[in-house]
């Protein structure tokens, strides 16, 4: 599997939006565009294990590059994980 560099850029730029988003939903976290990546990703690993989990289907998928990167679920699992990290550290 082989990713082209504008589709990465374009997934980079994708994951900073959805979680940069879920951040906002959640009450927001300490940092900026890294951190907002980071979000991005780790939410569009924990969102979609969750839907599997509940039986929910994948309702914003975008093919980047023949990758999917599911959107929706990026950003409620971005939320999700910022929720839970500020349960945990109780800011």
């Amino acid at each position: 599997m082989t990713i082209t560099l504008p589709g990465l850029v374009l997934l980079i730029v994708i994951a900073a939006v959805c979680g940069a988003i879920g951040k906002a939903i959640a009450g927001g976290a300490r940092g900026g565009l890294v951190v907002s990546i980071a979000l991005g990703f780790i939410g569009a690993l924990f969102g979609p294990w969750l839907a599997a989990r509940l039986g929910l289907s994948e309702p914003l998928v975008l093919q980047i590059s023949g990758h999917p990167f599911p959107v929706l679920w990026s950003i409620i699992g971005a939320a999700l994980f910022v929720a839970i990290i500020h349960l945990i550290s109780r800011r």
